[in-house]
Parts: structure tokens; C-alpha cells; sequence
């Protein structure tokens, strides 16, 4: 029995060697070509698809080595690790920021740095926005754009409430608390929100990091031993998660329904029943057009100060390579990502920069806007961009300038999301904020330590 066990065995590993030296490992087509599938492909009929398909036809042409496999799969963090884990990733994929850390400790995108090097410009990127995609001297991923976490305002209520200078230009709210004062007169003046802040589904978590920073307060540190420990049970935390349950409850600025995830905050600004809230560049402003909210009746404002801290949060998309990718897949995925973003103006890039305009105004989407840049000032790209914005505003540009002027040379702090956990970090924060929000007798030093022990339990000590 035992010697026919063995004989099964033997063969059984003959067969599957034998299938293994038959399989297609071959990252070339028919043709010869390298082959990439991208991820993100539109499935829907209409410009955004049209634009996409030129810009395949576009670059296959002048890349005559390289076909593009569209992949209709969009970035989705329930889908996205499991998909990594499988090694199911399009070889170029798109992500959000958060995802860096994760992406890099296990190891699912391909290090860029050589290719980028080859390609001439690894040095021309803004070393503020290039650094949180680094590890170890590797490069993990192309910034696809960046922003800055400022406000965002309704022009017309922000009028009604007497806060449009005689020049045209907004007034600018100094510190956070005179953000509450000038939410109290546009409550006043028209009966509206005057400020709005999501608390679902990770995005009021991820917006009151951002605030509770200018309080002083440190989310998340390393022991002695090197181990990651949650740190916001503190009196600079408590003293920012009073700041927004006074908010609710003893300045009646907050909209009736406090438990609101991000489409849901979006669609109240959009229809104009709220006057301030969090914008960062382009977002959530891109999406208001969907409410009927005009582009020239959106405003954008610079990031107010705490009691503690002048910080903002910057926030970009990424494009990575998968580390499947074989070293002709990595170089041919990076090429493809130059037509989009890419410190030398070809003739591509700019036709791509141009149909993205064009394309927001087709939808009315708004165009005015100017932030920190993914590079260096000094680059063509950059210049090329700005102008394409000034040439195609539809926005009042007397309500951004204060932002544009404050986002494009950021003389504040510019600080990342949280190192680890992120994701998971910002749904507990959103507990607290619903707990503070929704009780009027929670008492948030109990509220943030509970938080902070389920934290450090649940996720850190998990690591």
C-alpha cells in the first residue's frame, strides 16, 4: 500500500510539473507585445469612455511594443485585498492614499524608482507628496494628483450672512473657533446648517483627524519595543471632541441629522441646506454639480488654525504597478501612467489634462481650483495645468483665490493620513462622533477612552 501511495504521488507531481512547463507565463502577446490590463475602464456609453479609448488608440499607437487590456474593475477596499491576496490585480491600478502603508508592507505594488529613474524624472517630484509613497529608497506608487484639506462654503449663504467683503473676496475664518462664529450668523441669516460634518462609513473620522491635529492631538505612537499604541485618550483629544458635540448641542450649527455618511453629506451641501464644511481641491466639490449646486456658487477657503497646531491633511490618489508585473509589464505600466501623469508636456498628456476639463465643464462640473502639486513648481506640467484652470474657470475666482493661494504654496504643516490602520482608525472616530452628536450627556473623556482601549485591542495589537 505504502510503495502504491508513493508511485500515485510520484506521478501525481510528473503530471503537474509537466502542466507547469505547458503553461503561458508569458506576459507577451501573439504579436510580440507586452501586455498590461488597466484598471478603472468606464462601463457606461458616454465622453468619459470615448476619452478613455482615444487615450488607449493614442498611446498604443506611439507605443507600437505595449497593448492595454482594459479592466473594468475600480477600486474598492472590500474587494481590493482579497483580490491582492489572489493576484487578481489589474497590473495598473488605481487607490486611494490610505491604502500606501498596507500596499507597501504587503507587498503589492512593484517598485517604481529604477524605471523612474530611467525615465528621467524620479527627482522632479514635490518631495512633500512623493514621500508617503516611499519606503526604503523604493517608490511604490505614482501620485496621480494631491490636495490640501481646506473649507469649502455655499457663496450664498455665505452672502446672506454679511461674510463676502466689499472686494468680492470671502472672509477667512483665522481659527476654528471663529469657523463656529461664522457658521452661527449664516444660521442666523438663513435658517440653514451652518456647518455639516459626515459621521458614517469612515469619512467623519477621516475629517476630524484632521481637526482634532490643530487641538495637539497624537492618534497613534510606538512604545519602547516598537509597537504601535493608540494615544488619543488624551485632553487635547477630549478637547476636540467637545469642540464638535458644542457644535451640536450649544451651538445649534449642525443640519437636525447628525448621522450622515459622505454621500449623504455631499447631497445636503449640494442642495444648499448647509454653509461650511471640509473641502480638499477638487473634492467633494466635483461631485456637487450631481445637486444642481452651480460651480460659481462653490467657495473654498483655507484651513483655519487650532488652539495647538496650524495643520492641514493632504490627500491624493495613487496609481501603482502590481507586483505580479514582470519587469517588461512594470516599464510598459509606467508608460501608460506618463500619459497622464507626466512632468514633460507631450502632445498626450496634454490632450488627456484637456479632455478631463473639458469634460467637467460638459457637466458643470467646477473648474478654478489650483492646489499642491504631485511636482516640483519648476515643472512644465505644472504651469501648463494652472493655465488650462484660469483659461476654463467657471467658478468666481474671488471664491477660491484665498484657497488656491493657500493650497499652492502651503506655508502651514502639511501632514499625511495615519501610518497603520487608518480606515479602521476613522470608523471608531466616527462612533464618537455619533455618540457626542447624538447624546447630549456623553461625556467625551469616557467616550475616547473606551475608543482608544477597542482601538488598541481590536486593530493595533493585530499587527
Amino acid at each position: 500500500m505504502k510503495r502504491t501511495i508513493a508511485m500515485v504521488m510520484a506521478v501525481l507531481l510528473m503530471v503537474s510539473m509537466l502542466a507547469g512547463c505547458g503553461a503561458d507565463t508569458s506576459d507577451k502577446n501573439e504579436q510580440g507585445q507586452t501586455v498590461i490590463s488597466v484598471g478603472g475602464w468606464e462601463t457606461k456609453e458616454g465622453t468619459a469612455l470615448d476619452n478613455q479609448n482615444a487615450r488607449k488608440a493614442r498611446f498604443e499607437e506611439a507605443n507600437s511594443d505595449i497593448a492595454i487590456d482594459p479592466d473594468t474593475w475600480k477600486f474598492d477596499r472590500k474587494t481590493f485585498y482579497a483580490k491582492a491576496a489572489g493576484g487578481q490585480l489589474p497590473m495598473v491600478y488605481n487607490a486611494g492614499v490610505t491604502e500606501i502603508v498596507e500596499i507597501m508592507n504587503s507587498g503589492y505594488s512593484s517598485d517604481l524608482a529604477d524605471v523612474l529613474k530611467e525615465r528621467g524624472y524620479a527627482d522632479k517630484f514635490n518631495p512633500k507628496v512623493i514621500d508617503i509613497v516611499s519606503k526604503d529608497g523604493g517608490i511604490y506608487a505614482i501620485p496621480k494628483f494631491a490636495t490640501v484639506m481646506g473649507l469649502m462654503f455655499n457663496a450664498e449663504l455665505y452672502e446672506k450672512a454679511g461674510l463676502i467683503g466689499e472686494d468680492g473676496l470671502p472672509k477667512q475664518p483665522e481659527t476654528w473657533f471663529e469657523v463656529v462664529e461664522f457658521a452661527k450668523k449664516i444660521k442666523e441669516a438663513t435658517g440653514k446648517a451652518g456647518f455639516i460634518i459626515p459621521t458614517a462609513n469612515g469619512s467623519g473620522g477621516w475629517l476630524f483627524t484632521a481637526l482634532a491635529w490643530s487641538f495637539g492631538t497624537k492618534f497613534i505612537g510606538k512604545d519602547e519595543a516598537g509597537n504601535w499604541k493608540a494615544t488619543f485618550n488624551t485632553p487635547e483629544a477630549a478637547e476636540a471632541l467637545q469642540f464638535v458635540k458644542d457644535m451640536k448641542w450649544e451651538h445649534d450649527i449642525l443640519p437636525a441629522n447628525t448621522l450622515i455618511d459622505a454621500a449623504e453629506w455631499q447631497k445636503v451641501f449640494g442642495t444648499g441646506n448647509a454653509g461650511i464644511t471640509f473641502g480638499a481641491g477638487e473634492y467633494p466639490a466635483s461631485t456637487l454639480w450631481k445637486y444642481d449646486m452651480k460651480a460659481d456658487n462653490i467657495g473654498l477657503l483655507a484651513m483655519p488654525a487650532g488652539p495647538k497646531n496650524h495643520v492641514t491633511l493632504l490627500a491624493c490618489d495613487i496609481l501603482c504597478v502590481s507586483n505580479e508585473a514582470t519587469k517588461d509589464q512594470v516599464e510598459a505600466g509606467v508608460r501608460w501612467i506618463e500619459t497622464e501623469v507626466n512632468p514633460v508636456m507631450t502632445e498626450d498628456v496634454k490632450k488627456t489634462m484637456v479632455d478631463k476639463y473639458q469634460l467637467y465643464a460638459e457637466n458643470g462640473q467646477p473648474i478654478g481650483v489650483k492646489g499642491i502639486s504631485v511636482w516640483a513648481d519648476d515643472v512644465e506640467a505644472v504651469k501648463f495645468e494652472r493655465d488650462l484652470v484660469d483659461q476654463m474657470c467657471n467658478m468666481n475666482p474671488n471664491y477660491v483665490k484665498l484657497y488656491n493661494d493657500f493650497a499652492m504654496n502651503c506655508p502651514i504643516e502639511i501632514r499625511p493620513e495615519e501610518p497603520v490602520c487608518c480606515q479602521e482608525l476613522y470608523r471608531v472616530l466616527d462612533a464618537c462622533l455619533q455618540e457626542v452628536l447624538t447624546n447630549k450627556d456623553a461625556d467625551v473623556v469616557s467616550v475616547l477612552e473606551k475608543a482608544n482601549s477597542d482601538f488598541q485591542n481590536n486593530y493595533l495589537n493585530n499587527l
